[in-house]
């Protein structure tokens, strides 16, 4: 922190447990005028976690200014007898997850058209992603964005077979139809990999702002439309329906269509989306490959434990609307 010279230097450093799991963990930091969040993979987590951190700085370094909301990159550190693990410093976001509130606050409770802003913004943080000169930022190899749509059902099925231990109805089907279409385009960018409302905090009060995205273990150049496929998988076509409130892991009520939030989308980021049952198709195969890992490990963790029937569901949604939709026919 000297060495960089963040402020504080001479003054005792506070620091907060936040969060954590098997991935990262989560410190607020402060030292005089400093407030920082520390983000550091736990001692167990395998070394490549080490690589993974200093991935994910670059990417917060190269969002430093532009429009995308953002923690502000502050400091990085490779050397592993610093703290045992490398480890960046960002700035600390004053605001609020829905993953940390049992329900929407004020006045987003009450307000169903205050309600609205935060899935606007929350389409508008990966439109904004997608428009990142990622070259010019300095992020020409952080992923392989040539043959990226090529090399989706080969990667992710053989990742399945080194975890699977039961069959997913619905993966034959899914994976032929991923294997015969394409989108109608592809413009590589910047996306984050794993996109919802967990991964992003807002500002407090109305209007909804967003405040930064965040947890970027996925972040790579890519196909910034699967980041959209992945939001509106599983948003239903009216969120005015009492089962809005039961279709995600968030109330839905009061939020916009799926075509507003699609409109939205393809306005800011000026992409068209008439391809969007592809991208939807892909993330719910590719989510079900994810999570089944988690739950094939699962133990006696009833959180990991959960995810099985959520696979299932989300391989069959998969192959129900490969066979249904008109897409590419």
């Amino acid at each position: 922190m000297d060495h960089v010279g963040l402020p504080g230097k001479g003054e005792p450093i506070d620091h907060r447990y936040v969060s954590g799991g098997s991935q990262n963990e989560i410190y607020e930091i402060r030292r005089g005028e400093l407030h920082a969040a520390l983000r550091i993979p736990p001692p167990t987590a395998p070394e490549r976690r080490d690589e993974g951190i200093i991935r994910e700085w670059r990417i917060i370094e190269a969002l430093d200014g532009t429009d995308v909301p953002h923690t502000d990159a502050l400091a990085a550190c490779t050397d592993v007898s610093v703290l045992g693990r490398a480890f960046y410093l960002m700035g600390f976001i004053d605001g609020w997850s829905p993953m940390g509130v049992d329900h929407w606050p004020a006045p987003f409770d009450a307000d169903l058209t205050a309600r609205s802003g935060l899935a606007y913004q929350l389409a508008e943080g990966i439109a904004l992603l997608s428009k990142i000169d990622w070259r010019a930022k300095g992020l020409h190899d952080l992923g392989r964005p040539d043959g990226f749509h090529e090399r989706q059902v080969d990667r992710w099925t053989a990742f399945l077979e080194r975890v699977k231990g039961r069959e997913l109805p619905g993966l034959e089907e899914a994976s032929g139809w991923l294997r015969a279409h394409r989108p109608i385009d592809y413009v590589p960018g910047l996306m984050h990999g794993d996109y919802q409302f967990a991964n992003v905090m807002y500002r407090h009060g109305a209007p909804a702002r967003l405040a930064a995205i965040l947890d970027w273990e996925m972040g790579t150049v890519g196909d910034p439309k699967l980041d959209l496929g992945w939001v509106v998988q599983s948003w239903p076509d009216d969120t005015d329906s009492p089962r809005a409130s039961d279709s995600s892991y968030v109330d839905l009520r009061g939020m916009p269509s799926r075509a507003q939030l699609l409109q939205h989308y393809a306005d800011v980021a000026g992409r068209q989306v008439d391809d969007i049952d592809y991208y939807v198709i892909l993330a719910k195969w590719k989510l079900a490959i994810v999570l089944e890992q988690g739950f094939q490990r699962a133990g006696d963790d009833d959180k990991l434990l959960a995810f099985g029937p959520i696979v299932l569901d989300l391989m069959r949604g998969a192959a129900e609307l490969a066979e249904t939709t008109d897409y590419g026919r």
